[in-house]
């Protein structure tokens, strides 16, 4: 037996215990306390791991750079984005013909032969012979293109194309929703930044106040009636304040969660006081008129439709006659070959002609998908029109309330004062002045809110119309020269926006939501002036919404 026989039977045995191997390692592995351990503290780690050190009160342009740099959610999608150009880089490559280079070698237990015989009389007309030896080595170099397979990938190509311009639709939405959800959540923090002290000193104030009028009903210096109603009055102020002072405080912990900072780092905003509101003049209709060119919602239904039509011409490109074509250069070191090295060239071409009866089938489909995709982007764009206009509405409504609670918040100070230079030593005096500081704490609160909620409705205005507002570039950014491309940017739209013209069919808007030049730079506004959007529960899916 030739030596390189002898190891076929150790080879074989060799590669059935590799197999059982395999199968053995395919039962369900549960994953050890341990590597839950590890995994969370890893995770946690990764969650706040190299970002910029907060070393000042924070503004809004600092914490809007801060989300948009540091949030979980938008790093996600630029992964996403990410992922979605390099599949596309790699379906480019399916373009190209296969070049396979392959070796090897052919062994067998005997020789390779035959015979032949007379086909009228059946008798032996060559003694056996082989024309290939026992053990040969084998090598081939081919090139195949075939015409359907290039069609195929041409169209996956396109359509991986357009889902990483979906993928990018999807990052410019959620960026444009983490810095509304920083806005109002900013507003409402500095409001509870300010408040807080003196809720807390108002609170100890009243439950002193709590105390004496305990003693005074123990000793009977006051009427039980008049005493208890004294403690009713006191129980719902502290109960008032006490409420207000959480939703105060809740404001601060979304704020530090939507910038991805470690859960118990003091957080210290800029009081820079509070900006003018910009105004609303530019004309509904052009309002209407950005969204439906800017909304990321409809540029990603656009690239979803041609996805779609391309779904179409895949199937349709199955249809085509098959044309192939093989070239390859081979070699054989089997000594009986006359021609050891030789190179071959074929072209084949074939139709399966029962596939041509799905063809009317297919335009149906089309037909369809084309109707259901428009519908879709109309119910859509639709939609986005109820938001915008119910945006515009909800910005006046809330500077009514805003002008409303100035007002309020006048008397109730115009009351403490009052209060302070009638105030005697009783106890009716005393709940008289706590009354009064109430009233002016809650008319104070009530005016931090409206003041929030018209930069909330101004935010959900603003991000209606679908205007990015950050550097393309973001990772190479520091904090504080993202945060001022930020504030510039905000500056220069707001500025712009009051002076848009009515809409003319004949010319469309070109507003600088999307990449367009944006307009001569206008002086900045001062550092407190910036116009937050809403936030909203996560998942929310109304129809003002289209979160």
């Amino acid at each position: 037996m030739p030596r390189h026989q002898a190891h076929l039977p150790g080879a074989a045995a060799a590669c059935a215990l590799f197999i059982l191997a395999g199968c053995s390692s395919l039962q369900p592995q549960p994953v050890t306390t341990d590597q839950i351990r590890d995994r969370v503290v890893t995770d946690q780690l990764s969650m706040y791991e190299a970002q910029e050190p907060v070393n000042g009160p924070i503004t809004f342009y600092q914490a809007a750079a801060r989300a948009l740099k540091y949030n979980l959610d938008y790093r996600l999608k630029l992964m996403e984005a990410a992922l979605a150009s390099n599949l596309r880089d790699v379906s480019t490559n399916a373009l190209l013909p296969q070049l396979v280079a392959s070796a090897g070698y052919s062994d067998r237990s005997n020789d390779s032969g035959g015979t032949s015989i007379g086909i009228e009389d059946g008798q032996v007309s060559l003694r056996p012979s082989t024309s290939e030896q026992r053990y040969h080595k084998v090598a081939e170099l081919g090139m195949t293109w075939n015409l359907i397979d290039f069609g195929m990938a041409y169209y996956r190509t396109q359509q991986l194309s357009d889902q990483m311009l979906m993928a990018e639709e999807r990052r410019r939405k959620v960026a444009q929703n983490v810095l509304q959800d920083v806005r109002n959540a900013y507003w409402r923090a500095l409001s509870a930044q300010r408040l807080k002290p003196e809720v807390d000193q108002l609170i100890e104030r009243t439950q002193a106040a709590l105390r004496t009028a305990h003693e005074a009903q123990d000793r009977g210096l006051m009427p039980r009636q008049d005493v208890l109603a004294y403690q009713r009055a006191l129980l719902d102020a502290i109960s008032l304040l006490t409420v207000r002072r959480q939703d105060l405080e809740f404001a601060q912990a979304e704020l530090v969660a939507l910038m991805s900072l470690p859960p118990g780092l003091p957080l210290v905003l800029a009081d820079t006081g509070e900006g003018a509101l910009p105004p609303l003049t530019a004309p509904q209709a052009t309002l209407e008129l950005i969204a439906l060119q800017n909304r990321p919602e409809i540029m990603e239904e656009w690239y979803r439709k041609r996805v779609n039509e391309n779904d179409i011409k895949i199937a349709k490109a199955q249809l085509w006659p098959n044309i192939g074509i093989d070239m390859n250069v081979n070699y054989d070191s089997n000594a009986y070959l006359y021609n050891n090295y030789w190179a071959a060239i074929g072209v084949r071409v074939s139709l399966n002609l029962f596939r041509l009866l799905q063809l009317p089938a297919l335009n149906a489909q089309q037909s369809s998908q084309e109707q259901t995709d428009n519908a879709r982007r109309m119910a859509l764009s639709m939609a986005i029109l109820t938001q915008v206009r119910i945006g515009s509405l909800r910005y006046q409504l809330a500077l009514q309330e805003l002008d409303f609670a100035d007002n309020s918040l006048r008397v109730d100070h115009d009351l403490l004062d009052y209060a302070n230079a009638a105030r005697t030593v009783t106890l009716g005096s005393e709940l008289e002045v706590i009354r009064a500081e109430g009233r002016y704490l809650l008319s104070r609160y009530l005016r931090e809110a409206a003041y929030s909620d018209c930069q909330a409705a101004w935010g959900r205005l603003y991000n209606s119309l679908g205007y990015d507002v950050m550097p393309e570039a973001i990772a190479k950014d520091d904090v504080d020269t993202l945060a001022l491309e930020i504030r510039r940017t905000m500056a220069r739209q707001e500025a712009y926006l009051p002076r848009l013209p009515a809409p003319d069919s004949a010319a469309p808007l070109a507003p600088f939501g999307q990449g367009q030049p944006l307009p001569p730079a206008t002086p900045a506004p001062p550092a407190a002036a910036p116009q937050a959007p809403v936030a909203r529960p996560a998942g929310a899916s109304d129809v003002t919404s289209l979160r």
